[in-house]
């Protein structure tokens, strides 16, 4: 009971100490003002290859949460497409297959920067890149690498994905890899390594070397507390929450934002159900459990099991986020005015998140991520055409334009500043 009431202290606190707008017309002129100056950033945006071609790109209001439709109507400015490949065997038939799916991510996002809408968006590299791009009114495209698993043991890897764009890496995802452990291993207490094995190690002085970011949404605790240790630069986590306000292994401790805020880097908070409020999801996911398999069915979708997710191949967990997208939306359209429907987690759950770690790590280390076409998404923030709602919900809160625009990109360019002057200072 006094974890909860602290955290509503905490919560309580934050929110007193700032002046809301009283009038609910004049703070939505004021939001909708706000979020026209900010550069507004979402650090983690996943991407499937089959919607960077010449007849079917995000330069179409695609079924997708992201893409260049929905980015101009809900004002988001800056896309972190991911190059992210799922945990396999850590042997070499396991990264030779890992790499060639890393790097048809790769020439995807460079074709549609490149030769798809190059008038609508630019791939930056930089914080200056970022400005300048935004300022012909273009939209940004920027890499991260969710699981270094492809780059097998050669660490000549790191410079050749800095090379072709890539800005924050993270050493793992769900499952061990060769450079560090996971989140997961918390399941049962598994490890591998016991945070960075020798060639973790390694990469985080070669990402530090290149002007790399380094992520640790999804490597352990200890993996993480091994690079803090080590990176002579600043850190971030690309997606992830607060984990005193949701058990989640994905969710960081209080002494993880504290370690990341000793180390002057950024925690963005991910607006993925599960990792905002479990309760919230569950009780949802229960209500709906037996209602999606009967609307697949008569849709003549192929349908999974949510247990079954873990264990199935990249292409099967393609096609099974693609058939949830088109039975949810049907799902919810049915039931959702419904009496009893249990409601989902919302803009003003997931912004509790932010209120926490802003008050527990101050202003200067948080930030804000979707993890759109990835799982993530809210009501209210359920695709790229509703980003304004964050800064509404901000605004509503008593956040400054100063402090909105240091949350929705400022802080993240701060770091990537820093991490890239370290590397040009000590470059041998």
């Amino acid at each position: 009971m006094r974890h909860f009431i602290g955290i509503f202290c905490l919560l309580t606190i934050a929110s007193c100490s700032r002046s809301k707008p009283k009038n609910p017309e004049n703070m939505l002129v004021i939001a909708k003002e706000i979020h026209e100056r900010v550069i507004t950033i979402d650090t983690h945006d996943d991407i499937n290859v089959a919607n960077f071609t010449d007849s079917t790109n995000y330069s179409q209001n695609l079924d997708t949460q992201v893409n260049l439709p929905k980015m101009i109507e809900g004002g988001l400015d800056v896309a972190w497409f991911i190059v992210y490949t799922g945990q396999d065997s850590l042997d070499e038939k396991g990264y030779t297959k890992a790499k060639a799916n890393a790097m048809a991510k790769f020439k995807a996002i460079h074709k549609l920067c490149d030769d798809i809408a190059p008038d609508q968006i630019g791939l930056a590299l930089t914080s200056e890149d970022v400005r300048t791009i935004s300022a012909t009114g273009r939209k940004v495209a920027m890499i991260g690498v969710e699981n270094a698993y492809p780059m097998g043991d050669d660490l000549s890897s790191f410079e050749a994905y800095y090379n072709m764009g890539a800005r924050y890496i993270s050493l793992a995802h769900n499952g061990h890899s060769q450079f560090c452990d996971s989140h997961t291993g918390e399941e049962n207490d598994e490890w591998l390594h016991n945070g960075l094995s020798e060639m973790g190690k390694e990469a985080v002085y070669e990402m530090n070397r290149l002007g790399i970011m380094i992520d640790v949404s999804h490597v352990s605790i200890n993996s993480m507390k091994d690079i803090i240790d080590l990176s002579k630069a600043p850190i971030i986590a690309s997606h992830s929450s607060a984990r005193a306000l949701c058990e989640h292994s994905r969710n960081l401790t209080d002494e993880q934002l504290q370690l990341i805020k000793a180390n002057g880097g950024v925690v963005q908070t991910v607006a993925l159900d599960t990792y905002v409020n479990k309760e919230k999801k569950e009780e949802r996911d229960l209500f709906f459990a037996n209602i999606f398999p009967d609307i697949a069915d008569s849709l003549g979708l192929k349908w999974y099991d949510a247990s079954e997710y873990k264990n199935l191949s990249d292409e099967q967990k393609d096609e099974y986020q693609l058939n949830r997208k088109i039975v949810a939306k049907q799902a919810y359209a049915l039931y959702d005015d419904k009496a009893g429907t249990p409601s989902g987690v919302e803009v003003a759950d997931f912004i509790d998140h932010v209120d926490y770690m802003v008050n527990l790590i101050g202003i200067d280390h948080v930030g804000i991520s979707s993890d759109f076409d990835g799982g993530g998404g809210i009501q209210g923030w359920n695709d790229a055409s509703e980003t304004f709602n964050i800064t509404l919900e901000l605004v509503k809160r008593g956040y400054t334009e100063e402090e909105i625009s240091k949350l929705w990109g400022e802080n993240l360019l701060r770091v990537l500043d820093e991490v890239q002057i370290f590397a040009l200072k000590n470059k041998s």
